[in-house]
């Protein structure tokens, strides 16, 4: 499948390329280890085939000029170890070094945030309740509440579990912890009781961090009754730190309830554990709309190197830049946000809905805050093309140099959106990769073009490819299994309570051995792009013939009448039927003209093999909390079959109406 586009969207200039930090790790590299890096592939076969080379250059790289520091690095970078729980590929990064993850955040090129005075984050609640801490500022902070939590017996390995918002106390906690060498979990505040206690219950942590109610448009949301359930639901919960915030009652009271604000590191200077490369940094949870979310445990040495890597590298974010994502603390997003602290930037956090207290309150936000990194969703994107809103007219937005969307597939129509109604010189980033690498296995480049609805290039240090079936790998234009066929620092260090790594196993290298295989259905392209057509789980099969749903979904979201869609394979008379499901613009109709024009449109534009044999309206279409359409829950509902983790979803009762439906018996 070819893009539509014969030249690029945004080109960057010979200036650009020439100042990235892209090509000064290039040059860097070409000096250090005497290799041929002229080109982004040049550097990235590199990457590939010296992978220590790689990984051992950024780290020296971000060490120069990143806060990244370590009592000692060894000698080792990159070791065998198939005894190893979860032992495929079977290896070890760094198995000497000791390192904190909170002193490289806490710290810049200059040196420690004690002293310095310059800002390290700026908090919005939907647009008000404005809050800054500098640096100087945010260390105080982390020291009186590692202060508190060590003089509450937290210490290496314990669990820190954050019930939060995406405030400033969120950053804090996380960096109290992580420099006791504590592992820090969260989950937004948005869960339900039973969602949060599938996550926490299985980790079982020893501080929760919580608040009484959120804000969500423009109204406060109490959840103490919430927060009183989960409380009563953890077992070996030692310590309540019970968080203020605008509009939001306390929590009850609790002898394990302490005020944030009371809190005291009672004269202990912040002092940061130093820890191995892979010891537990954060436990993070799939969507787990199948079954219990897993835990998947990602290391403090790999989730720094990545992050850097990503941040720095393709992201080109510098020192005092101002780097925002809209996202939840119960999103990865968040974790991969918080990290630019490393490299000297200033974040820009954002809680509550994104178009409250108006539909333009984000780009309010970045033209007030001087925002150069603007992070979002695809659906966000596609929210704002259907409310027909065009912010390049109605804002400045000179300081927005990159625009990275992730969450689900960015179709091209978004790409003319953002170009055309948005901003016409910046560079437009599709990212993905994933909550089990806390990363990206394909994302942007600095140094190369957009092109209309194509990720730009894989990621440095990641081995994709795309493979058919049999294990052969397919070329530009044909899609497939998306692979990474080398190890990485960011894999996961272990699933929770999967000592022998069956599950992790499973998860990951059972389709093909040895091999990464990410559950993305995904295509190369000529440019050395990538499209990514969902998840391969997920693709539909009718006649034998795999196809994504993404190309569905691009077509009939183009049509004013629909706002979304959702669509499945259901299993019928030995074989496979595609079903659509449409949620209409308010007043439009499901009548036959317009059941023929969405055929005619998928038909025309993506294949005869993608028109549905049945379409039908719902009202909503259910989503995990990050946004992403869950169509294995809406499959296993049409077939009948039990969602045992209705709680996993952002609007579970949304599933009811895909039930029993009589047009699909």
């Amino acid at each position: 499948m070819a893009t539509d586009a014969d030249t690029p969207l945004w080109t960057p200039t010979d200036d650009t390329v020439e100042d990235s930090l892209m090509a000064a790790f290039g040059a860097a590299a070409a000096r250090d280890w005497d290799i041929e890096a002229a080109t982004y592939d040049d550097l990235w076969q590199w990457s590939i085939d010296e992978p220590a080379r790689f990984w051992l250059s950024v780290r020296d790289f971000c060490a120069a000029r990143a806060g990244l520091r370590a009592e000692t690095w060894g000698t080792a970078v990159l070791v065998p170890a198939d005894d190893q729980p979860g032992g495929v590929p079977g290896v070890r990064w760094f198995p000497e070094a000791r390192l904190s993850f909170a002193e490289s955040m806490l710290h810049s090129p200059e040196g420690s945030f004690a002293e310095d005075d310059r800002l390290a984050l700026i908090s919005s609640i939907e647009g008000a309740h404005r809050r800054t801490l500098t640096r100087r500022a945010l260390w105080s902070e982390v020291e009186r509440v590692a202060g508190a939590l060590a003089a509450a017996g937290v210490t290496v390995g314990d669990r820190v579990a954050a019930l939060m918002p995406n405030v400033p106390e969120t950053l804090v906690a996380m960096l109290a912890a992580t420099s006791l060498g504590a592992t820090f979990t969260s989950c937004s505040p948005d869960f339900g009781a039973q969602g949060v206690l599938d996550r926490f219950g299985q980790v079982a942590p020893k501080v929760l961090v919580t608040v009484g109610g959120y804000r969500w448009k423009g109204r406060t949301i109490d959840i103490r009754d919430k927060v009183d359930e989960v409380v009563a639901g953890l077992s070996g919960l030692a310590l309540i730190l019970d968080v203020p915030h605008p509009g939001a009652a306390r929590l009850a009271a609790d002898p394990r309830r302490q005020a944030w604000e009371a809190l005291s590191s009672g004269g202990r200077p912040l002092q940061f554990a130093q820890v191995p490369f892979d010891h537990p940094l954060y436990i993070m949870y799939s969507s787990g709309t199948t079954g219990r979310p897993k835990c998947i445990v990602h290391g403090t040495g790999g989730t720094l190197l990545k992050h850097l890597q990503e941040h720095m590298l393709h992201c080109d974010v510098r020192p005092l830049d101002r780097v925002f994502y809209y996202t939840t603390c119960g999103w990865m997003m968040w974790n991969w946000l918080v990290s630019a602290l490393a490299v000297g930037a200033t974040l820009v956090l954002y809680d509550g809905n994104p178009f409250a207290p108006s539909p333009t309150v984000l780009f309010d936000l970045a033209d007030a805050e001087g925002i150069t990194l603007f992070g979002t969703s695809a659906k966000y994107i596609d929210a704002l093309a259907k409310e027909g809103l065009r912010p390049a007219e109605t804002h400045d937005l000179g300081t927005v140099r990159l625009m990275t969307s992730t969450g689900s597939p960015l179709v091209p129509e978004s790409f003319d959106y953002v170009y055309r109604h948005i901003k016409a010189d910046l560079q437009l980033a599709s990212i993905s990769g994933g909550t089990d690498i806390l990363g990206c296995f394909v994302l942007g480049d600095p140094t190369s073009p957009v092109w209309r609805g194509e990720i730009q290039r894989p990621a440095l240090g990641m081995a994709v490819e795309v493979w058919a079936e049999d294990g052969s790998r397919l070329p530009p234009g044909e899609a497939g299994e998306l692979v990474c066929t080398r190890p990485f620092p960011s894999m996961p260090v272990f699933f929770w309570a999967d000592p022998e790594g069956a599950r992790y196993r499973a998860a990951y290298f059972e389709r093909f051995p040895g091999v990464w295989c990410h559950g993305d259905w995904v295509e190369q392209t000529v440019h050395g792009g990538y499209l990514i057509h969902g998840r391969s789980d997920a693709t539909l099969n009718p006649g034998g013939v795999r196809i994504g749903t993404a190309e569905i979904y691009r077509q009939v979201e183009q049509l004013d009448e629909v706002l979304e869609a959702v669509v499945i394979g259901q299993r019928w008379e030995r074989d496979v039927r595609v079903v659509l499901f449409v949620r209409l613009r308010a007043g439009a109709v499901l009548d036959d003209a317009l059941a023929a024009t969405i055929r005619q449109r998928i038909r025309t534009g993506a294949s005869p093999r993608h028109v549905p044999a049945k379409i039908l309206t719902v009202t909503d279409i259910p989503r995990t909390r990050s946004g992403k359409i869950t169509e294995l829950a809406v499959r296993k509902i049409v077939h009948g079959l039990p969602v045992t983790n209705r709680e996993a979803l952002a609007n579970p009762e949304a599933l009811d109406q895909f039930a029993g439906r009589p047009e699909l018996a």
